[in-house]
């Protein structure tokens, strides 16, 4: 499985490499800006990441206006709910406005969320919750 984190911190962005990486491939980008073109150019090439864990406070884009472009995108593509890419968001924030719009209003929302300092414990029994198994 292809995974894409969007993670401005270098400390919270390498734990989350770290982390990932017993999943499956792992790219990262610093800003929504360079989560978007990553995510971009794996969807059309075929090749799509299977999750996406998007920050939400980020420098340049921010993860919100990322989830939407990445919803966005796939609809237009013709992509279907059940087959478009899990997104989970991370947040310093407990919890704010912008994360519960995200999580549960319209066709937008992210699949789950974890507060930083990340739980990897948490974060595993959300994975498990949509399938996915360390490799």
């Amino acid at each position: 499985m292809k995974i894409l984190i969007a993670e401005d911190e270098f400390l919270s962005r390498s734990m989350l490499q770290r982390f990932f990486e017993k999943y499956g491939d792992v790219d990262v980008t610093i800003n929504g800006e360079e989560a978007i073109s990553a995510f971009q150019t794996a969807v059309e090439g075929a090749e799509p990441y299977g999750l996406v864990c998007l920050d939400i406070m980020m420098p340049k884009m921010d993860g919100i206006t990322a989830l939407m472009y990445i919803r966005n995108k796939e609809k237009s593509m013709g992509i279907t709910s059940e087959r478009a890419v899990k997104v989970i968001m991370t947040t310093s924030l407990d919890p704010p406005s912008d994360l519960i719009d995200a999580f549960y209003k319209g066709v937008n929302k992210c699949n789950d969320y974890v507060t930083k300092p990340v739980d990897f414990q948490t974060l595993s029994d959300i994975l498990e919750k949509y399938g996915f198994h360390q490799q």
